[in-house]
């Protein structure tokens, strides 16, 4: 008797319907271990965000999230699905940003971040410019210090930023920008204001104001004046450059400050005498870095050029 052959279909798999929204809502409790907050940052409601985590653990069949009365915990499955999650979320970004580059490649938005040393003073001096260049380009500003800004690039939270060089770029591309010499700012009753220019050897002695922790501007300064017999003030540390220079003005002790630091308005202070260095003058080096899978090369390519003509250094 002849053997029959079954010609039943194999079964399918069982279909994925992850939704995209649901991820981020989970996302957003891993970044702010609250969900009142989890839900503003994702522009919902609290108890729409809970109902949706709670579906997307049934669908998952695995509990995700410990619901503690106010600090809600991943567990231990939650924290492999957030990992996951995040490139997810990245990919659907890049979906999104390669088809606006299709549609316009210099269109759209950019999210660009800033170190705080840099922004307040290079960007005055080429937003303008930009978006005359680039008029259909939103620019989305932030201001980051350096581990911030390459732990949200590389997560794609952000798409390019400016920062001193150089830096650890695994998955990333850098683009030196500009050259930025350091000038030394002294009280104007100080023993160096009369001078036209500082030497290294000047700053013996000195007692030095730094900014706080995780600012780059302070490791360049201490590395600059380590071998010198400075001082830094101990029970002092800066927020920002503007508290640097009223600091100085009081008669606190010296600083470094970036050159474009000490131009326009900046450059008049009361209080202060800002003094360039002999050369070869200590300074820094400003560049970009962004995503080596970046689909906005266009748009940071432009940029970049923008910015390294019109720095107000050239």
């Amino acid at each position: 008797m002849a053997a029959t052959v079954s010609r039943r279909r194999p079964a399918e798999p069982a279909r994925v319907d992850l939704k995209l929204k649901d991820l981020r809502y989970l996302v957003a409790v891993a970044d702010t271990h609250h969900f009142g907050r989890a839900a503003a940052k994702c522009f919902v409601s609290q108890p729409t965000l809970s109902t949706q985590l709670r579906k997307l653990e049934e669908y998952l069949g695995v509990q995700l999230i410990e619901r503690q009365p106010r600090h809600p915990v991943l567990t231990r499955a939650g924290e492999a699905i957030v990992a996951r999650a995040r490139r997810m979320l990245d990919a659907g970004r890049e979906i999104v940003d390669i088809a606006q580059t299709w549609r316009d490649p210099l269109s759209g938005p950019l999210r660009l971040a800033v170190l705080p040393t840099i922004g307040p003073y290079l960007l005055p001096q080429v937003l303008g410019k930009v978006r005359k260049a680039l008029p259909r380009v939103e620019l989305l500003l932030y201001e980051h210090q350096t581990k911030t800004m390459l732990d949200e690039l590389r997560l794609g939270q952000i798409d390019m930023g400016i920062l001193a060089l150089p830096i650890e770029a695994d998955g990333l591309v850098t683009r030196k920008l500009y050259d930025e010499p350091f000038l030394l700012a002294v009280p104007a009753q100080h023993r160096l204001a009369s001078l036209s220019q500082a030497r290294p050897a000047d700053l013996d002695g000195e007692t030095l104001l730094l900014l706080e922790d995780g600012h780059c501007l302070r490791d360049q300064a201490l590395a600059f004046c380590e071998r010198r017999g400075v001082h830094e003030k101990q029970d002092f540390r800066a927020t920002s450059i503007e508290t640097l220079r009223q600091m100085v003005a009081t008669g606190a002790g010296v600083t470094l400050l970036p050159a474009l630091a000490a131009q326009g308005a900046y450059g008049g202070a009361r209080g202060i005498r800002l003094l360039p260095f002999v050369r070869p003058a200590p300074s820094r080096v400003i560049g970009a870095v962004w995503r080596a899978s970046s689909a906005r090369g266009a748009v940071i390519d432009t940029l970049c050029g923008l910015i390294g003509k019109h720095n107000g250094l050239t």
